[in-house]
């Protein structure tokens, strides 16, 4: 059974080293674009609450998820970058209070979530674990986007291993969202840990394998960089693709980054 409250306990941590980043910025620097196309570092904070609240929602409200989604789609399709574009015209300020009081009230909510409930969501159902593992995966991630805004270096943690284990774990999800089938065969995944050791998933006797840092690939998974900007190395045709198309957060696919865009 996966432990909620350390993962809980790792989102916080996560969601507190992405505040530092910009809890000290003046108020003009939270225009300053990102590595995403259009998207400020106001929109980066500002996707993150918006995302809370979905999750909030979802957690705390189940019985309102349909009527949510609905909603949602009456915007039209470009409603996640809606949500991001409403937040974004905040003040500083309140955008972050608001950002920190809504993971506040969903770590506060998914704590609360029964053993073998499922939570509502864009893609499949998920335990409340998976949801607080999925939030730690996009907080990192975003978090990502404002640190190469600010050319700032983060030192990997050992909380990665929530977002490499999430990565290997929607392989053929990335495989759905381009509408081809997932290699019936598991791919071995071997990497290296920020302390040095090594985190394996998958069998140990895969004839196609992953290799490298726990960094890259979870940089890779989380589309902020081309594979070939990184240290992983792929045995395997189908390990190969699945680099070119891994994404571990839910959505249609989506368009990474350019190669050399960071080598």
């Amino acid at each position: 059974m996966a432990d909620l409250a350390g993962i809980l306990r790792d989102l916080a941590a996560e969601s507190q080293a992405v505040d530092d980043l910009v809890a000290g910025l003046p108020a003009g620097e939270w225009a300053r674009p990102t590595p995403a196309p259009g998207w400020s570092i106001a929109h980066q904070v500002a996707h993150l609450a918006w995302t809370d609240g979905k999750s909030l929602i979802s957690a705390s409200r189940p019985e309102d998820w349909q009527s949510e989604v609905e909603n949602l789609l009456s915007i039209g399709e470009n409603y996640v970058d809606q949500g991001a574009e409403d937040g974004a015209q905040l003040p500083p300020d309140e955008l972050l209070a608001q950002w920190r009081a809504g993971r506040a009230a969903l770590a506060e909510a998914l704590a609360a979530v029964l053993d073998g409930q499922k939570l509502p969501w864009y893609g499949p159902p998920m335990s409340a674990a998976s949801m607080a593992t999925a939030r730690m995966m996009e907080t990192w991630a975003h978090g990502q986007d404002i640190a190469d805004a600010l050319g700032v270096t983060r030192e990997p943690t050992e909380r990665l291993w929530h977002i490499a284990r999430f990565g290997t774990r929607t392989r053929d999800f990335a495989y759905k969202l381009h509408s081809l089938a997932p290699p019936a065969e598991e791919f071995r995944v071997e990497l290296t840990a920020p302390d040095g050791s090594t985190w394996a998933f998958g069998p140990e006797d895969a004839e196609q394998r992953l290799t490298g840092s726990a960094l890259d690939f979870c940089l890779v998974a989380t589309q902020r960089r081309h594979p070939a900007d990184t240290d992983l190395v792929a045995t395997g045709a189908d390990v190969e693709e699945w680099l070119g198309i891994a994404q571990a957060f839910a959505g249609p696919p989506g368009a990474g980054r350019k190669p050399g865009q960071f080598a």
